[in-house]
């Protein structure tokens, strides 16, 4: 179990990192002007999302079950469980909502401005935030 955990947690870094990190990519994106700079940043981008964003952002779901299986009962009636759960689901739908964004670049009609992605970046924080809280505090 505590293998399990721990790659879990490994999974849970490099996830955090890549969503921390796309959307400041974004935001310089966005302030690009030259051509060969906006190409430059749709490789990066598309690296990160396939390459560590996804693949992280799946194993952190997978040894995230598996560690809730060995203990089904407790993690049933815990209700800060069930609301870590919801700020994961919320994370996985922010996760696919960068992958809009990306496409929107990769096609060149993304309308968003540098500002709105500043502001997007902060999301993943406060459910970061939420969720670390929720699953070392446990406060109800």
């Amino acid at each position: 179990m505590l293998w399990v955990k721990a790659f879990h947690l490994i999974a849970v870094v490099c996830w955090f990192a890549a969503i921390f990190y796309l959307p400041r990519l974004f935001v310089y994106h966005a302030m690009s002007e030259d051509q060969a700079s906006r190409e430059r940043f749709k490789v990066m981008e598309r690296k990160l999302y396939r390459g560590i964003g996804t693949p992280s952002m799946i194993a952190t779901i997978v040894l995230g079950f598996w560690l809730v299986s060995y203990n089904w009962g407790y993690y049933h009636s815990a209700g800060w469980f069930w609301l870590k759960l919801a700020l994961v689901v919320l994370l996985v739908v922010y996760h696919y909502l960068c992958g809009y964004y990306l496409r929107q670049f990769r096609d060149e009609r993304c309308e968003r401005g540098h500002v709105f992605f500043r502001w997007f970046n902060e999301v993943p924080v406060v459910m970061l935030l939420g969720i670390v809280i929720l699953a070392v505090v446990k406060p109800f």
